[in-house]
């Protein structure tokens, strides 16, 4: 049942058959959360070209933000390893946390406590709404993998990203991996 599968910090790996859809063609989500209310993920492999102190000019940094997803791309969200550092933070799975105290995280990163390894900045998420996300996974749209780099993928290149995931499934996925994004133009 697929139900069963989905679990907040496993991967949703955008089908070849996503062609189109500029928010996850070729997309790879984290599952923050997954309950029988709906889910939430942020797309981990899509940079957008802000930095965080484009957004937040009071952060002296220049960590990437990615695209999270379609929903409320007008709010910033963060994803970290660092919980004993970042109060008020909730974990996803396996070492990986969501939000927390933003005050001290501005203060952190601009005191170098934290680095671009240690978090991931997005504008918006990406939601479903009860059952949404299993009709999709019924149609095919995602295949769903458990996250084996673990807290270690928020410091993972986003290029290739999802190529990479195609390829370590392996099969019919390893011709899909080497096809145009799109296809068309080819």
């Amino acid at each position: 049942m697929i139900t069963d599968k989905l679990k907040k910090g496993h991967l949703l790996i955008a089908e070849p058959s996503l062609i189109g859809d500029l928010s996850f063609n070729r997309s790879v989500i984290l599952l923050a959360d997954h309950n029988k209310e709906g889910s939430i993920g942020f797309i981990i492999n899509k940079p957008l070209k802000y930095t965080i102190n484009d957004l937040i000019p009071e952060i002296e940094a220049r960590f990437k933000i990615y695209n999270g997803g379609p929903v409320e791309q007008d709010n910033l969200y963060f994803i970290h390893n660092i919980p004993d550092l970042i109060p008020n933070s909730v974990e996803i799975s396996n070492g990986i946390y969501w939000g927390g105290d933003f005050e001290s995280t501005k203060e952190l990163i601009n005191t170098g406590l934290i680095g671009k390894n240690n978090i991931r900045f997005f504008l918006g998420y990406t939601g479903w709404e009860e059952k949404q996300l299993e009709n999709e996974m019924e149609d095919n749209s995602w295949i769903i993998t458990k996250n084996s780099y673990e807290n270690k993928i928020i410091g993972k290149s986003p290029t290739h990203f999802w190529k990479e995931q195609l390829m370590e499934l392996g099969g019919d996925y390893l011709i899909w991996s080497n096809a145009p994004e799109n296809p068309y133009s080819n």
